[in-house]
């Protein structure tokens, strides 16, 4: 069922415990007989709980009290009806009231009999004063109650921003890691080397480039034609070798890229002399020279190394 704003500050008040034995039984005989109702309860009583627990008890000054006290009590005067009117009737007569009050006077035109002056019920409008007398009082609370947890509230946020170390552990702001990518700067670039191969200064008949960083030749075949039957086979001739190292066959295709040089030691590399013969079909089958050297040429550098370059800034 849907609950109107009396129902949520009646469950308000129990969930604070600022009713009397009569409006507590109240609303616990509502919290039996509305689940809707006891739900609402369970909830204030979450919010007000979690507010109770990070507030300190306040104790109002004396003085609040005797004039919450003296408010009611003035309300009530106001209230009560006047007392009866003396035996004789007489309209200019005087009725006696309350010890310590004046005697009232009856208004002429009242015959009617007079009201009794043990009568203390509240009229409905003074009954709606009070009701809501003590509501504002409820509310004021609950708003003073609020603006001291958001003060609260305030003072930890700071806290945890420009002195987070003055906290206890359980609202201390974790602490945060930042990872910051550093890019590595890019590899230096290797000197390059490149051999023109020919014969007594005829148009190349092979190139052949070494990368100075892998060890690794590439042979672009130029002018060389090959024989049928025949293979063009690459040797490497120095005077720290005992006799010429094969590099395997060239010339089948217009690239050749070979591995090969990764096992020797880079001067050798650098100041050797490289030479081409014409061999059986598929290269020398003992793995010494066999047929005339058609074709030879040295390395030279082509393209110088690169110093290690510096990472751009991000």
């Amino acid at each position: 069922m849907a609950h109107s704003e009396d129902h949520s500050a009646l469950a308000a008040e129990y969930a604070l415990g600022t009713l009397d034995a009569a409006e507590r039984a109240e609303a616990e005989a509502l919290m039996r007989d509305d689940a809707a109702f006891a739900a609402l309860v369970q909830a204030w009583e979450l919010k007000l709980g979690a507010l109770n627990q990070m507030v300190g008890l306040v104790e109002p000054r004396g003085e609040v009290w005797d004039r919450i006290k003296a408010a009611i009590a003035t309300e009530s005067q106001r209230a009560v009806p006047p007392p009866a009117a003396s035996p004789s009737g007489d309209a200019a007569s005087g009725v006696l009231g309350a010890p310590g009050e004046p005697i009232l006077p009856r208004p002429a035109n009242d015959i009617g009999p007079a009201p009794s002056s043990e009568s203390t019920e509240l009229s409905p409008e003074s009954k709606r004063v009070v009701y809501f007398a003590k509501r504002a009082y409820v509310w004021r609370g609950l708003a003073m109650l609020s603006s001291a947890v958001a003060a609260s509230l305030l003072l930890v946020v700071g806290a945890q921003v420009y002195q987070p170390d003055i906290l206890p552990d359980a609202v201390r702001p974790p602490v945060r890691t930042k990872v910051v990518t550093v890019e590595a700067p890019p590899p230096p670039i290797p000197a390059q080397y490149v051999a023109v191969l020919q014969k007594d200064g005829d148009a190349p008949a092979f190139i052949l480039t070494v990368d100075a960083a892998t060890k690794t030749f590439t042979v672009r075949r130029v002018a060389a034609t090959p024989e049928p039957g025949k293979s063009y086979e690459l040797w490497l001739v120095s005077d720290k070798l005992q006799k010429p190292r094969s590099l395997g066959v060239i010339g089948g295709r217009d690239f050749t890229v070979n591995p090969v040089l990764s096992s020797f030691d880079p001067e050798l590399v650098n100041k050797a002399t490289y030479a081409v013969t014409i061999e059986p079909e598929g290269g020398s089958p003992t793995g010494v020279a066999t047929g005339p050297i058609v074709f030879t040429g040295k390395l030279v550098e082509s393209v110088p190394p690169e110093p290690m370059r510096t990472a751009p800034q991000k």
